[in-house]
């Protein structure tokens, strides 16, 4: 159970921590398009933005995932 919850905190921070170097980061672009989604768009965001939450998430939701799946036989 500490291993899992370790390993869960490990993603969640790492996780923090490129969303604000990613936000560091794009702060300058001046190159920022729209979305649109169902029901209206978003505000004017970087490509790169976009693109790095995406990559974001994905740590983050592998990394939780991995800890909530592990076997008891790793504990």
């Amino acid at each position: 159970m500490l291993l899992r919850l370790r390993l869960l905190l490990i993603t969640l921070g790492s996780g923090a921590a490129l969303l604000v170097v990613l936000c560091l980061g794009a702060q300058n672009l001046s190159d920022r398009y729209r979305l649109r989604l169902g029901i209206g768009e978003t505000a004017p965001l970087p490509a790169g933005f976009v693109v790095g939450v995406s990559a974001v998430l994905g740590v983050v939701s592998g990394g939780s995932l991995t800890a909530l799946l592990m076997p008891n036989s790793q504990q």
